[in-house]
């Protein structure tokens, strides 16, 4: 039998540029940062206040009983809002679920808030008892997948992946490996991240945050010589990840392809980034996806605004790109670090840019580095055609997940394989 292709028929976001795809469009066209100042922050310690502002979901018991919300992390709540999104784009209603086997496989790496609510507890009264039903299924960095495939009745494949700031996009890359490989229809994708001010207290103790603080939206500055650090954000990104052929049959609309996926592991220092590595990731994807480096009209790299992590990237993309003709920036520019859903929210972002016709700005890249200056790196949107992405995720650990995503001509029409 030969491999099935892969395409994705709905996408939902929840994050600091918009919590659905027209605002978040206008928000990427547009350069709009979703980047404040949370004062708790500083109040509970930190070095920095600055993160995304993320709407926080307002669920009723209406969408969901009680018993259901009690049991939902803050990252489960924002994935439930995108994967609804999704479901509904994708044309997949509570009917088709209960009928058909859809998987889940979803990126989350935390789930501070309740660990910590529930040790409080137990310091204070000293009788487990007083915690009620819900912390155990909020706690368990799984919390998201439980939650989907409980609310959603999904019966296919259903795991969490933990691997960082690559979780969301690996998940996106074993989804489209299970659809190639015949094991599975439809897979629910995607990343989740808590943004409450307890689960980052330890990255802002390693000085990995930028502390400009006078001036929010111009703190994260991925690739520039000034940048002084990450911001932190969250939410959730979902993707429906689907077999073309089943897609068609069920006249489905088809946003884009999956294409290639590509991943390595640097076996270095647990934080220390790599450009071997990343080569690496990144060939194995374009090579999975049979294309040629000319054909990559857009690159959405990784780059968080920390010194060393953008430089290593930079020097990755510099000995793949070098004289090519991609564009490349780095959405966090306007997002912050969302973390565990970056490399989910990043390929959202992507089929925005795909389906209008744009690349989005590599905010605040106004003094290139050494490093930096040599890549074709765009600090403002560009109107262009955007037929072939390569995006970029790499985390803590040495993970590193790379994705190839191209836009389909005609969703009725053979596709003829590179």
């Amino acid at each position: 039998m030969s491999e099935r292709r892969v395409v994705i028929t709905g996408m939902g976001i929840w994050s600091c540029l918009g919590c659905d795809v027209e605002t978040v469009r206008q928000s990427l066209y547009e350069g709009r940062s979703g980047i404040g100042i949370q004062p708790e922050r500083l109040t509970y310690g930190y070095r920095s206040g600055l993160t995304g502002i993320v709407p926080q979901p307002v669920i009723t018991k209406a969408m969901l009983d009680r018993h259901t919300r009690a049991g939902m992390s803050e990252e489960a709540q924002y994935a439930y809002m995108a994967s609804s999104q999704a479901f509904a784009q994708a044309g997949i209603d509570d009917e088709y679920l209960r009928r058909n086997e859809v998987g889940c496989i979803f990126g989350n790496d935390s789930s501070a808030k309740p660990v910590i609510e529930a040790a409080k507890i137990m310091d204070e009264k000293h009788d487990s008892a007083m915690l009620g039903y819900g912390y155990i299924f909020q706690a368990m960095n799984s919390t998201v997948n439980m939650n989907l495939s409980t609310i959603f009745h999904l019966r296919g494949v259903n795991f969490t992946i933990s691997a960082a700031c690559a979780s969301g996009s690996h998940s996106i890359g074993l989804g489209y490996m299970l659809i190639k490989q015949g094991l599975q229809d439809v897979v629910l994708c995607g990343g989740a991240q808590e943004t409450n001010y307890y689960s980052m207290a330890s990255f802002d103790a390693l000085g990995a945050f930028s502390v400009r603080m006078d001036e929010p939206t111009k703190a994260s500055r991925p690739f520039d010589k000034d940048r002084d650090g990450l911001v932190p954000s969250g939410g959730a990104a979902a993707l429906l990840v689907e077999d073309y052929e089943h897609a068609l049959a069920r006249g489905a609309n088809i946003l884009c392809e999956v294409c290639g996926y590509g991943f390595s592991s640097n076996g270095g220092g647990i934080s220390e980034p790599s450009d071997d590595g990343s080569v690496t990731a990144m060939s194995r994807a374009i090579r999975t996806a049979g294309i040629k480096l000319d054909d990559i009209d857009y690159i959405s790299a990784h780059a968080t605004s920390t010194h060393q992590g953008d430089m290593y990237e930079a020097i990755a993309l510099g000995r793949l790109f070098a004289g090519q003709r991609a564009l490349i920036s780095s959405t966090k520019g306007m997002t912050g670090h969302e973390c565990w859903m970056a490399g989910a929210s990043e390929i959202v972002y992507s089929i925005i840019m795909m389906q209008n016709n744009f690349v989005a700005p590599n905010l605040n890249f106004e003094n290139p580095d050494e490093y930096s200056e040599k890549l074709n790196i765009t600090p403002k949107t560009v109107e262009t055609e955007v037929n072939t992405v390569l995006s970029n995720s790499f985390g803590f650990g040495g993970t590193n997940s790379a994705l190839v995503i191209r836009k389909m001509q005609d969703n009725h029409t053979e596709y003829k394989s590179l």
